[in-house]
């Protein structure tokens, strides 16, 4: 079989790259391993899909070279997106931080790329394992489950390794390194932290349990919920900082972001001070989380009016600063994105093309740009699919 373009990978930057090609007049196959295009997509923001942000910028995005996003995201940004998806009718809603979810089902974002795709007459290889490719005079032959395939040019588009269960792999890794393009070493992101057993004893009975917070390290923070889980804690705060976070490394919650001491916490101790802390405490967190915290003796067991101004101090430092050392993350069994990939040194931030094998193209997650949670990684699956397919103009 002979084909002009071949994209591994039918996911977002897979999907919407063969739609504009196939418009374009070019001959496009899609070969993929899964069943059905758009997995990860139909599985995303609780099955609404967060396919965009209204807040694109560089600052997003983590990279070993923090300035190559930039290009891609200008040239292709939410607007431009925004616009396909009006052209579709597709209902959408803004929750917090300006992230952008279906109405209805992410099943419209992949009747929509479908779509695209079907008006470029893309044809489809679902169900096709890539299992080696070899450079040949006139571009690449790919060995497939179904056959040889050749091509003259070739995208990867394969995403990470997160969701294993959707069928990622690491093959887009493994092609790049056939060809010599350095990989950064990739790891979970966007992922929940596991915890010690003597800490997670205390806390998994507050599964379920979610509240206000900033999390932080020594290089960034976030203001987001946390939630507690049967294995340790998550939440978007957590997975934000988990993107940030090296093993062995303390994090601090505070536990009360919007309460500063002079001005909140320290007339609610006076007006309840005939209670005792436990109950006074939680008119503003949840019982449950100041029973646990008794439990790590961050709380004593007595009256408000027992503590000592030092001691107010020192209570309200144990809750705006707890220190906690994650025993590691969920890993990719349930994380959302891919930290690390396709080094983007080895790429052309116009192109998206391997500076080393002008054909040859890498697109989406499978690179080393990794966006925050809240649709910047739909957002670059678009920007870097629709930059690939402006190099074939």
């Amino acid at each position: 079989m002979q084909t002009k373009i071949t994209i591994v990978g039918a996911g977002a930057a897979g999907l919407f790259c063969a739609g504009l090609l196939g418009q374009k007049g070019f001959d496009v196959t899609v070969i993929d391993n899964g069943k059905k295009p758009g997995r990860k997509i139909l599985m995303s923001g609780g099955g609404k899909c967060n396919f965009t942000n209204l807040d694109i910028d560089a600052k997003h995005y983590i990279s070993q070279n923090p300035h190559f996003c930039k290009s891609a995201l200008s040239r292709y940004n939410q607007w431009d997106f925004i616009q396909l998806v009006n052209q579709y009718n597709i209902a959408y809603h803004e929750k917090d931080h300006g992230q952008l979810f279906c109405d209805n089902s992410a099943k419209e974002i992949v009747d929509m790329l479908v779509s695209e795709c079907q008006k470029g007459g893309v044809k489809w290889m679902m169900q096709t394992q890539l299992d080696d490719v070899k450079i040949v005079a006139d571009g690449f032959q790919l060995h497939t489950s179904q056959g040889i395939i050749e091509s003259h040019s070739l995208i990867i588009a394969t995403g990470g390794l997160s969701m294993p269960a959707l069928g990622m792999t690491s093959i887009g890794y493994k092609i790049a390194e056939k060809f010599a393009i350095p990989v950064v070493p990739v790891r979970a992101g966007l992922v929940p932290f596991t915890l010690h057993k003597p800490l997670l004893d205390v806390l998994s009975p507050l599964a379920g349990i979610a509240l206000p917070v900033e999390v932080a390290n020594d290089k960034i923070s976030f203001k987001e919920n946390l939630l507690f889980t049967h294995r340790g804690l998550s939440g978007p705060a957590i997975l934000q900082l988990s993107s940030y976070w090296q093993a062995g490394e303390f994090i601090t919650i505070n536990l009360l972001p919007d309460l500063p001491f002079e001005s909140a916490f320290k007339p609610l101790l006076e007006k309840n001070r005939n209670q005792s802390l436990k109950n006074c405490l939680a008119q503003i967190l949840p019982k449950r989380v100041v029973e646990a915290l008794m439990q790590l003796n961050m709380i004593a067991d007595k009256l408000v009016k027992q503590l000592n101004p030092n001691e107010q101090k020192q209570l309200y430092t144990a809750l705006t600063q707890w220190q906690i050392m994650p025993n590691g993350t969920e890993g990719y069994r349930t994380a959302e994105v891919t930290l690390g990939g396709v080094s983007t040194d080895a790429l052309s931030s116009k192109t998206m093309a391997a500076k080393s094998h002008p054909n040859l193209y890498f697109i989406g997650e499978v690179m080393d740009v990794t966006g925050a949670l809240g649709g910047y990684n739909f957002q670059w699956a678009w920007s870097s699919a629709f930059a690939c397919a402006k190099a074939f103009d």
